[in-house]
């Protein structure tokens, strides 16, 4: 069956708890993965967020006797991974943690891959509040025994600090604005209470934009109540220790923030050789099958074989 471990290793029957329907999604840059990562067979590998499992089945099938652990924050989507995995339930190990928090011991793996940020099934379930085009609850926690919830941020956060993480998580120019008509109007209880707000806080121009004028905000919140940055830094400075000599590591990254962390500290790590020189970005027509896939950047770097820790 396949193993899932919460603090120690267990096994769980997968007919315990069935995942639910709607968490499903398309891994981005598929084929892009597989062949940065180099598959090989009887390979060890690691999927640090395994979402509803799809990238975690692609590398499962690309090679035989393929060894994978697959581990994410979000409980619903371990139940999801452990349904759409089982048929290879005697080659998975399931883990529900923080890949920040994550420790292999002695293991070490033939390829990681990161895929970052909001999954599509995160996004789309409205009562997981990280989207304002349903009225829900402010909540955008991706581990949801945390207790902090974007509602804490927003009502309880001063005014600097809120301006700071709208400008540096969303690169939002209006954040001092915004900020103040957000300390002025709330407590806020629900997604589209806040957009609205966000929306008059701003000229009219830019309210009637190409893009709507919460969307920063709202990724801003998502990076600073998940600690999303902090924990893309550990998992930088520990991913490399984990490769064995000659192991790929693999990230996906959906804005800038991000890619320009996986940028220097791939170029800068004493342990890793950079492969992709530019990251690698969906075709055209993954873009016009998968729309959300138009962000993202995959960039792979290997483990070098005489260095040590």
């Amino acid at each position: 069956m396949i193993k899932s471990e919460q603090n120690h290793p267990e096994q769980i029957n997968s007919s315990e708890a069935p995942a639910p329907p709607t968490f499903s999604h398309i891994p981005v840059l598929a084929q892009e993965v597989i062949d940065g990562l180099e598959v090989r067979s009887h390979g060890q590998y690691l999927d640090v967020t395994v979402g509803g499992g799809g990238h975690s089945l692609l590398i499962l099938q690309a090679a035989e006797r393929v060894q994978l652990t697959a581990i994410d924050q979000d409980e619903q989507a371990i139940e999801a991974a452990r349904n759409r995995l089982a048929n290879y339930r005697d080659q998975v190990t399931l883990r529900h943690t923080n890949f920040a928090e994550y420790n292999p011991g002695e293991q070490k793996f033939d390829g990681i891959l990161a895929d970052l940020g909001v999954s599509s099934p995160q996004f789309d379930t409205p009562d997981r509040g990280f989207s304002f085009r349903h009225e829900a609850p402010l909540d955008m926690r991706m581990d949801q025994t945390q207790t902090e919830t974007a509602a804490t941020v927003i009502n309880t956060w001063d005014e600097a600090e809120l301006a700071r993480i709208f400008y540096t998580y969303g690169e939002e120019r209006l954040s001092r604005k915004i900020a103040r008509r957000i300390v002025e109007k709330r407590p806020f209880q629900t997604t589209t209470q806040l957009a609205e707000v966000i929306s008059y806080s701003v000229p009219p121009a830019y309210r009637y934009g190409r893009i709507h004028p919460a969307t920063r905000v709202f990724q801003a919140l998502r990076i600073a109540v998940n600690h999303e940055l902090e924990v893309l830094e550990t998992l930088l400075q520990k991913a490399p220790q984990w490769l064995k000599p000659g192991g790929r590591l693999a990230i996906i990254s959906f804005h800038s923030l991000e890619d320009r962390m996986v940028k220097h500290s791939f170029k800068d790590s004493d342990l890793l050789k950079v492969i992709t020189k530019k990251p690698i970005v969906a075709s055209e027509s993954e873009i016009e099958q998968n729309p959300r896939s138009r962000s993202a950047k995959l960039r792979v770097a290997e483990r070098l074989p005489d260095s040590k820790e």
